[in-house]
């Protein structure tokens, strides 16, 4: 082995472990990216934890015909409260969304149902409250039905977004804890004076790169741990490619961060270019909702990201099981998002 080989090895070691030093003694790189994942997670759980259908909250116009008989009728349903108010405080009370329709009835037989047809909730209580009414005037259902209610780890909320937390959380600690350090480094003039070492700029950039896998299993296995225990989010997959999951997205994000820190001097340019890169990703590349929301004619460029790929190759690997094989096209995605960022940094990167 020759020497210079041996000088470039050395260098990489000592410069990883210098990163990984410097991340472990800046509390707040700390939090974000331990801490804020989980408090995320534990929020959202807590605020969409699987529970039993709210009650449909109704008014019936006091003063009404038959108004006061109809209300009992409505209150002996399951999973119906009925108030009995005037015309003004029924009015507040649906604006303020306390209750969601009223329902006038007249002499004839007949009822209105008065309500906001942009709001979810008020559909819902004009089904929910006609159908009661019509069962409780004698029809009947043509068609039998039977139901088979089930509850299956992997169909809630949580199960849906811990894959995306911990996307977003693998984005936001490659880039900006790849992407500062630098910068911070170049406007206190510490990297001119690397340049005086036979230090290689690649050894330089790499070690960055390699900081991040260091960090990567506190990072990932806090999140999912914690999600496992108190969630019971599923890992379906196998651990192997979850782990080649994360490692690969960190990496991608990592050389993404090192290609925005490549030309700023100041942390105020650096900022605005790490946020230009990363809020439309995280807008577009479904960690809290499913990117398909969005237009047809925007999803090839919202599926070429690296973000929605990770995102979408974790929940196929926790969520359905899938194989390293079905989800060969999101790794290379994230490949190839590696490899031309670092690439580019490499090239366009300077020292002062």
């Amino acid at each position: 082995m020759s020497n210079p080989r041996r000088l470039r090895e050395r260098a990489l070691a000592q410069l990883t472990l210098v990163r990984a030093r410097e991340f472990l003694r800046e509390p707040e790189a700390v939090f974000w990216t331990f801490l804020f994942p989980i408090l995320m997670a534990a929020g959202l759980g807590l605020a969409f934890r699987s529970r039993p259908a709210e009650l449909t909250r109704v008014a019936v116009l006091q003063g009404a015909p038959g108004a006061d008989s109809l209300r009992a009728g409505l209150e002996r349903t399951p999973g119906i409260e009925a108030a009995l108010l005037d015309d003004s405080a029924a009015t507040r009370a649906m604006r303020t969304g306390r209750i969601a329709l009223v329902v006038l009835p007249s002499r004839d037989g007949r009822v209105t149902y008065r309500y906001d047809e942009t709001r979810p909730e008020g559909l819902l209580a004009r089904r929910v409250i006609d159908d009661a009414l019509q069962r409780a005037a004698g029809r009947r259902d043509p068609v039998g039905v039977e139901e088979d209610r089930v509850r299956e780890a992997g169909s809630r909320y949580i199960d849906f977004v811990v894959p995306g937390l911990l996307g977003m959380s693998l984005l936001g600690s490659g880039v900006w804890g790849t992407g500062f350090p630098i910068v911070d480094a170049r406007r206190k003039r510490l990297l001119k004076r690397l340049t005086a070492t036979p230090m290689p700029r690649s050894a330089f950039l790499i070690s960055f790169l390699f900081s991040r896998l260091g960090v990567l299993v506190l990072e990932v296995g806090a999140l999912l741990l914690f999600a496992r225990l108190v969630f019971g989010v599923p890992m379906r997959g196998s651990l192997i490619g979850l782990v080649l999951i994360c490692v690969l997205g960190a990496l991608a994000f990592g050389a993404m961060g090192l290609l925005v820190a490549a030309r700023p001097r100041t942390i105020e340019g650096a900022s605005g270019l790490m946020n230009l890169a990363m809020v439309p990703i995280w807008v577009l590349s479904g960690i809290f909702f499913s990117a398909s929301r969005f237009p047809a004619a925007v999803q090839p460029v919202i599926q070429a990201l690296p973000l929605t790929a990770v995102n979408d190759a974790l929940r196929a690997n926790m969520i359905e099981g899938a194989s390293l094989a079905a989800l060969a096209p999101e790794l290379a995605i994230v490949a190839a998002w590696l490899v031309v960022s670092f690439a580019i940094a490499l090239k366009i990167f300077r020292w002062q």
